[in-house]
Order: structure tokens, then sequence, then C-alpha cells
């Protein structure tokens, strides 16, 4: 009788190795204590502020604004001219599917304000779920955990709780990651296809898609075309957009001189940051600038460590790309660490520990980043005032 081969990890259901319903709600769990944690604490801020702001205006202000107006209005024909017959920034720089999905919700009835933060929420229990699967696929169950943990209450995750696009495109990314491990190549196709319709790092993930998909050819070049077709649609999706804005301007560049022109946002080889870096670690002027600075180069350092990990090729290269261009490009500083939640690659290092520590070390360890994490960016929204 032929022995029977034991069943690798690999082998089995990620659904299982998830486990199961039980398992994704304890994710989900974890997730929204965070979000429990960081609205209380935003409501304390914010009420000894005495600026008389609502928890829900907050939540609603900045980049919110402008996704508002490209779901209620459409987006505009044309360049905007300020009194100077200077150009300005415009909705054409905000990428559709986030206020899409906004007048799709607002189409059931209710407030496009109440559907921007609707939407915004139901991606951030998205995002729990499929980080806990890309976790699990790579290093286990824990890790998992560990990752939705780590993520969701990083600093300036407070982004997560409101209408901006990190939830989404969070949701989208490491759903892609988690399918391509997978080989779910029809669902990796259309979330890369998302994250390309969501935010311009969505470049970066089509290019982790299109490695996966070479990886798989190289292994299976009988069933190359599901793959291949798969890394085409999600490599489509930035091109496609920045052609119809040019189209729709009658400027085959206009999207980056809009970027440009309303934020400042410009891809400099990273002269920016290091200048950014230089003066404020010299100079030490105010902390929330001296907290950037640091986690910036604490980024920079995990992103090393992760790397020397060695971990799978896809993330890898989807994390180095995404640093690149928030790294690479001018614009707001205080920003930067708001682009640089989703890049992931930054949190396998302490993900990865937390999952190999005993219980009780891990959870105090999260237990302690969260805190500071949550308040951090309770503080910047309540407090600072300037946009993340």
């Amino acid at each position: 009788m032929a022995e029977e081969r034991p069943v690798r990890a690999q082998d089995r259901p990620l659904w299982e190795l998830a486990g199961a319903w039980r398992g994704v709600l304890t994710a989900v769990g974890i997730f929204a204590l965070t979000r429990i944690a960081q609205l209380l604490m935003l409501a304390w801020l914010g009420h000894a502020s005495g600026d008389g702001e609502s928890l829900r205006s907050r939540l609603l202000v900045w980049d919110g604004g402008w996704f508002l107006r490209v779901a209620v209005n459409g987006y505009p024909h044309g360049y905007t001219y300020g009194p100077q017959h200077q150009l300005e920034g415009n909705e054409l720089a905000f990428f559709p599917l986030y206020p899409m999905l906004i007048r799709g919700v607002a189409a059931l009835g209710v407030s496009a304000q109440t559907a921007a933060i609707g939407v915004s929420w139901l991606a951030s229990i998205g995002a729990a779920v499929a980080l806990h699967l890309l976790g699990t696929t790579l290093y286990g169950k824990r890790a998992g955990w560990a990752l939705v943990a780590i993520c969701c209450s990083a600093p300036v995750s407070v982004v997560l709780s409101m209408a901006y696009t990190e939830a989404l495109f969070i949701a989208l990314v490491a759903g892609m990651l988690a399918a391509a491990h997978r080989k779910v190549w029809w669902a990796a196709g259309l979330l890369g296809l998302g994250c390309a319709l969501t935010r311009p790092t969505g470049a970066a993930a089509a290019l982790a898609l299109a490695v996966a998909a070479v990886m798989a050819v190289r292994e299976s070049p009988r069933k190359a075309w599901q793959p291949v077709l798969a890394a085409v649609v999600a490599l489509a999706g930035v091109p496609l957009f920045l052609i119809w804005v040019g189209a729709r301007v009658g400027d085959p560049a206009a999207w980056f001189r809009i970027q440009t022109a309303g934020w400042g946002t410009s891809f400099d080889f990273g002269r920016s940051t290091w200048q950014f870096l230089r003066e404020t670690l010299t100079t030490g002027d105010g902390w929330v600038p001296m907290s950037v600075a640091l986690m910036l180069l604490v980024a920079l350092a995990a992103a090393g460590v992760a790397l020397a990990g060695k971990p799978w090729l896809p993330l890898a290269v989807y994390g180095v790309v995404a640093m690149v261009l928030v790294y690479g490009q001018a614009g707001f500083y205080h920003s930067k660490p708001r682009l640089l939640l989703p890049v992931l690659l930054t949190l396998l290092p302490a993900a990865v520990a937390a999952a190999r520590a005993r219980p009780r070390v891990a959870v105090l360890s999260i237990v302690a980043w969260a805190a500071f994490g949550l308040w951090y960016g309770a503080y910047l929204v309540a407090i600072w005032p300037y946009t993340l």
C-alpha cells in the first residue's frame, strides 16, 4: 500500500490556513479595536482643541473634499487657473475608483459624505481580511494577525477611518499579492487593475504582478496565458487614466502638470527628501517634522531588514518601487508617512518577529506600538494644522 505524503502548507486552501471564519473574524476584531481606540482619541483631542469641529467633519477633511467633488460633480474638462492666471491643482489629479464607489453608494440614498466614510470603513475591513490572508500565505496565521495589528495601528493609520484611498488601496494590493501567491490569476488581475485605478502607486503593484506572472510562466509554460493576461490588465490601469486625463485636457502631460501646480509633486530623484532630512535633523525645528524624519529613516532600515530576509520577490519588487516613488518625489513632507503606509514591505520584519515571539511578548510589543501610533495619527488630524 502506497504511503500517503503529508499535505504541505502551501497546498492547503488559504481559507483553511487562515483559520476559516474564526481566524478572519479575529483579524477583523483586531482591526476594529484599533479603529475604536483611535476614534475615541480623535474625539477627545478634537474636544480639547476647542475648534468646534465635529468628529465626522474631521474624517472628511483635506483630500476627502477633492474625492467628494469628483464623486458629486465629476471631473473638470481642462486646467484650472488662479486669479493671477497661474495654473492650479484640480480634481483631475485624483484617480477614479474611490470617487466612483462613493457615487455608487450615494445612489442608494445616502449623502455623499456618508458614502465616502462608509466606503472607506468597508474597505478597511477588506484591508484587514486581505492583510491577514497575505501574512498567512507568506508566513503563517500568527503573522497574518500581527500584520493586521501593526498596519492598522501604525502612525498615520488614522487615514483608514477617513475619506482617503489608503484603506481601499491596502485592501486591493494585499488581496492582489495574496491571490498571485496562490495563483488565482483572475482575482489578481482584477485587484491589480483596481490598484491602478486607485492611486499612482498602483503602477508598482502592477509591476509586482508582472514579476509574479513571469515566475509562474517559468514554472508552468503551458498555462502562461492566465498570469500574462492578469499582468497586462493590471499594467494597463495607470497609463489608461493618464492618457484619458491628457485627452480630456488636450495635453499629454496634463496629469503631471496638475500634480506639480497643485501640490508641488514631481519626481526629483529624492533631492527634496534628502534636503528635508538634512535640515530637520540638523536644526531640530519642531517635533512633528523631527518625528517624520525619524519615521522615514526607520522605514528605510525596516525595508533593508525585510529585503535581507529574502521575501517573496513580487512583494519585494512592489515595496522597493513604491518606496522609490515616495522618497523620490517632491511634495509635502508630512504626507510621506501616509504614503508609506500601504508599502507593506516595511512592516514585514515586525510582523514576522511578532509571529515568532511568545504570545505575551508579541501582544505587549504591539500594544506599545499601537498606543503611540494611534495617538500620533489622532493628534495630526485634531491638532496639527497641516494636511496629511
